[in-house]
């Protein structure tokens, strides 16, 4: 009986929540946004145009790996066990990941399942892979490589020793730390071990050279500390990497040295660190190790990171991209870039010219990162090759910071690439962090019609394909706004689980519509569904409000700005982002001096309302725009006269009080005969005061206090409502265009605090109040479940406490009507900023850059979103597909002509299936796939070409039979066969020469001895060339 005296005690004689029951209250999530833990890894695929990023297992979520596509595709993996992710790669139609617990797992792109999963006999410090092999290449601790068959899913009899042992016979164990396939040359290996580098020969079935970096007395290397220059010392080694041609080989060492090597004499070429040369040599101290010897405290160097050898579309144009090896001293130390130039001709340089190649580079520059970050990872992104280790012609570069930020650069310039429409939504999450939501509901047309177009490089994701969705369900669309850490907001449609049909990204400069980079901290957003208008509060103490519009000087940067105007509105449409053409541009701000902004609301018909932690409100008009209002909330609200027990020894104190949340709407006021606009505003102590905002002989609006009232703790939502209907009564253009005609709206207030609700008339009726019982409340709402048979609908009060619940109300009798966990899948300490959509739809927190949408108006089912419901073998998208067959992977790059005919040995994918597989190992699918296809388009070129279909038949069931042949010969067998083929190309080439002489009577003595004297060099090269000369 208790809920049905509220509502008389309200004046409210109808029941808005008939129907509604505990069996419709139910908690479904619907979908998942960001990341859930610290990113660890980072691959992309240019073939299939994919971007994957692997996390660390944390007490935020377990490890798991996103793949990403163009828009919304999207794909989760879970890893078999708790760990984090140490090794991501695409290869070819799969993805190959390591992770924490020393398991090797193979996912699926085309299934987007666990295809199998390995656990290697031996603890594995790294792995590769190529597009062109079936196989990865497992380094392991013992110093053991061993590989692993993709395609028959086991261990391949394929084994190799800790070479290094050759080289030192009591050298301890030491482990494999970098594995690198010769970017030509498919048959060497490069292994790197903690003491060296082997360049090993599938061919010749053993290591061919050694690299040791050994520095004696005197040698600086990387260190600054003078006093260990004074040792004989062996820095050990990071990583090992070929150069894009394989003419050299770069080592990297903990010393941060940079080694340069000539892998045919296995002879160091240069020896440096990112500012020195020659630190291998005694007495080469430089100016810059000097002045860091001469300090007291020796600051030392960053570890090198990474290092990746990019290479322009020709292989010979390189350059070095390092993260790491800086002074730890320097603030900023970004990404540093050796651009190199052309490589010198390797048979024609001197030692000198290639010294100085790597010596002294064409151009050095750094790559700028945030300030107090370092770079400990980076992807790039190439345009369309996967070989060259991923490295050649690089449009961008992904690189991961040491706070777990991601920042995204062009290459090799290094200018900042916003993420907004060219990384998907969940990647945004963290580039940088987002440190506060809103949730918005904005009419359909309005949204469609909100596209901006911005200047950007070309696309860097573009595959995948979305899967098919349910049509939208409603006409209002969800829109959310994330504020992040870099002043920026983003906005976008989140759904309701239905087909999006806008699922661009729009983007608000905060920062450079403040006129600063700096303490740009955004604590308030507010979205206006129906003007598209959006206006951010920050730390700061100034609001700023963007209008869409048209930039007539885009691509032209603006004059610098202004100062601000203190406790006055700034015009700051200048203040324009030169590469957006159409889109959110500034239009005024408010710089208040007053405190941080605590509560913010743009309405729908031209108001602008924010209060400041100082105790300030102000309302502004933008229709001037003007400030038509400013006061202190200490002008209106009532002083508490009664004491209690829990407030005695604070009473005769003064209270500090200042807004909470701010709400407009459209009602009869309490002893009024008229409808009006009206401005509720909750502050901090629980007073909730009431304006009405009036039109004004001048043409302006005039705001006037009309009474407050108490709840006696914060207050955290207001509700304005129809007292008729139950819908909610904010302020819409509709029904401010019938106020002049003299329509009245019947209307009250839902006002919620931590520890109760109040239902009352504005702006001082009493009205009914009922208490939480066992909890606070941290974020509530009034809700719309259109899942009844009958009539429009009810209403319902929803609320999330810190019991970890969802408990559900009556209005306007505040009866429960049903109670919903919801920790998890959201954090319990962040259910404040959770928010709810007017259909019911919670968008909250689930870890630091993760968030949950959930509906409570559902059956209680875990839904797509939920990692914790599926199968290690399954994914936790929807109906994405990621993988294109149509797309094709380009052929490896191969040694050249001239290497081929002076004798080198070039081994072919195919025949590392034997070296690595073995004899006996049957064709692989990537194989049987091939050769399927090379015989329909063998068929399709027979029925093409009907004159010739005899002599092609007959030359295919030729090629065949030698196929056939060559399948069943050994390797040495192969071996032969090669050189005689070689053989025989070179008489064909001696006979058409002897051709051209018989039939050029001119000038046949002069090629005649030409013909003679290339024969006589090809001969003697090769010769020279076996017996290493």
């Amino acid at each position: 009986m208790t809920h049905l005296l509220r509502g008389k005690q309200a004046g409210i004689q109808g029941d808005f929540s008939a129907g509604l029951g505990p069996e419709l209250f139910a908690i479904d999530e619907i979908d998942r946004y960001g990341i859930n833990s610290q990113i660890s890894q980072i691959a992309y695929d240019p073939v299939q145009s994919l971007l994957a990023v692997g996390t660390n297992d944390t007490k935020f979520g377990h490890g798991q790996i996103y793949v990403f596509g163009q828009n919304r595709v999207s794909a989760t993996f879970r890893l078999p066990g708790k760990g984090s992710v140490k090794f991501l790669r695409f290869c070819s139609d799969r993805i190959v990941c390591l992770d924490s617990k020393n398991n090797l797992s193979i996912y699926s792109l085309e299934t987007k399942k666990l295809i199998n999963e390995y656990s290697p006999p031996a603890a594995v410090t790294t792995v590769e892979t190529d597009s062109s092999l079936d196989y990865a290449l497992i380094g392991t601790a013992s110093g053991d490589v061993i590989a692993y068959d993709m395609d028959r899913e086991a261990m391949a009899p394929f084994k190799l020793p800790h070479f290094w042992r050759e080289q030192n016979p009591k050298a301890m164990p030491t482990p494999v730390v970098s594995l690198q396939l010769h970017p030509r040359d498919v048959g060497t290996l490069l292994i790197g071990y903690s003491e060296g580098a082997v360049i090993y020969s599938f061919k010749q079935n053993k290591p061919t050279k050694f690299l040791h970096y050994r520095l004696g007395r005197g040698a600086p290397g990387g260190d600054l500390d003078p006093a260990i220059w004074n040792m004989d010392r062996s820095p050990k080694l990071t990583q090992a990497l070929w150069h894009p041609t394989g003419t050299f080989i770069l080592t990297g060492h903990e010393d941060s040295s940079l080694v340069f090597w000539d892998p045919a004499q296995a002879h160091i070429v240069m020896a440096r660190t990112l500012q020195d040369t020659k630190v291998d040599q005694p007495g080469s101290m430089s100016s810059n190790q000097a002045a860091q010897s001469g300090k007291g405290k020796m600051a030392g160097r960053e570890p090198l990171y990474k290092i990746a050898w990019c290479a322009n579309k020709d292989p010979d144009d390189t350059g070095i991209l390092i993260a790491g090896g800086a002074p730890m001293d320097l603030p900023t130390k970004g990404l540093t870039f050796f651009e190199l130039g052309r490589t010198p001709v390797y048979n024609t340089s001197s030692w000198q010219v290639l010294s100085d190649h790597f010596g002294n580079p064409r151009r050095q520059r750094v790559l700028p990162t945030p300030p107090n970050a370092s770079v400990v990872n980076f992807c790039l992104i190439p345009r369309t090759s996967p070989h060259f280790a991923g490295a050649q012609d690089p449009i961008a570069v992904l690189a991961l910071l040491s706070s777990g930020e991601l920042i995204s650069l062009s290459f090799p310039s290094g200018l900042p690439i916003t993420p907004t429409n060219q990384l998907h939504i969940s990647l945004t999450f963290a580039h940088p962090f987002v440190n506060r939501i809103a949730l918005s509901s904005m009419d359909r047309t309005r949204w469609l019609g909100m596209t901006e177009k911005r200047a950007h490089g070309p696309p860097i994701l573009t595959g995948g394909v979305e899967g098919p969705h349910p049509l939208r369900r409603y006409e209002t669309r969800s829109v959310v706004q994330t504020a992040h850490a870099d002043g920026t907001i983003r906005i976008w449609d989140s759904g309701h689980g239905d087909e999006i049909e806008n699922p661009g990204l729009l983007q608000a400069d905060v920062a450079r519509a403040v006129g600063r980079t700096d303490g740009v901290e955004i604590a308030q957003m507010s979205l206006s569904g129906a003007s598209g208008e959006l206006a951010a509060g920050l730390r700061s103490g100034e609001v700023v409000v963007f209008r869409w519009g048209h930039n007539r000087h885009a691509g032209q940067e603006p004059p610098p700005p202004k100062a601000n105007n203190p406790h006055a509105l700034t015009d700051v449409t200048e203040r324009k982002d030169p590469s957006l053409a159409d889109g959110l541009f500034p239009f005024t701000l408010l710089d208040q001096l007053n405190g941080p902004v605590s509560a913010l609301k743009l309405s729908d018909v031209g108001f602008v309302a924010a209060g400041f932690e100082g105790g300030s409100l102000a309302v502004i008009d933008l229709r001037g725009p003007a400030i038509i209002y400013s006061a202190s909330v200490e002008d209106f609200a009532k002083q508490e006269k009664r004491s209690t027990f829990r407030r005695n020894s604070q009473q005769g104190s003064p209270k500090r009080d200042w807004p909470t949340t701010l709400e407009f709407s459209i009602m009869t006021l309490d002893g009024d005969d008229y409808s009006s606009i009206c401005l509720h505003v909750g502050t901090y102590q629980g007073h909730v005061a009431t304006f009405r905002i009036l039109p004004d002989p001048s043409g302006r609006y005039t705001v006037q206090f009309a009474g407050s009232t108490h709840v006696e703790s914060p207050i955290i939502h207001l509700a304005p409502l129809n007292a008729d209907s139950g819908r909610p009564a904010h302020a819409y253009p509709s029904i401010v265009s019938q106020l002049r005609s003299g329509a009245k709206v019947a209307g009250f207030l839902l006002a919620v605090a931590r520890d109760g609700a109040r239902v009352f008339r504005p702006a001082s009726n009493k009205g009914a109040h009922r208490a939480w019982d066992d909890a606070l409340c941290d974020a509530a709402a009034v809700v719309h479940c259109d899942r009844l048979s009958t009539g429009g609908g009810s209403y319902a009060l929803v609320g999330l406490f810190g019991s970890g619940q969802a408990r559900a109300y009556s209005i306007p009798g505040l009866k429960e009507l049903g109670i919903a966990t919801i920790v998890p899948p959201l954090d319990p300490r962040r259910l404040a900023d959770a928010h709810f959509s007017p259909t019911g739809d919670i968008l909250g927190w689930v870890g630091p850059a993760e968030l949950a949408l959930l509906n409570i108006w559902g059956t209680g089912s875990a839904g797509t979103g939920s990692p914790q419901q599926q199968s290690p073998r399954a994914t936790a998208s929807s109906g994405d597909r990621l993988l294109r067959p149509e797309a094709l992977i380009p052929p490896r790059p191969t040694i050249s002509n001239m290497q081929w005919i002076a004798g080198t040995q070039y081994v072919t994918p195919a025949d590392m299936d034997v070296l690595i597989g073995g004899p006996d190992r049957p064709p692989s699918r990537r194989m049987v796939l091939q050769a399927r296809a090379d015989e329909q388009q063998r068929r399709a070129a027979a029925r093409g070409g009907a004159s010739s279909s005899s002599a092609f038949a007959a030359e295919a069931a030729g090629a065949a039979g030698t196929a056939a042949g060559q399948q069943d010969e050994g390797y040495w067998a192969y071996m032969q066969r090669q050189i005689n083929e070689r053989t025989e190309k070179l008489g064909i080439m001696g006979d058409s020469m002897d051709k051209l002489e018989t039939n050029s009577a001119g000038w046949a003595e002069d090629v005649s001895k030409f013909v003679n004297r290339q024969k006589r060099n090809l001969v003697m090269g090769a010769v020279k060339s076996k017996f290493g000369m």
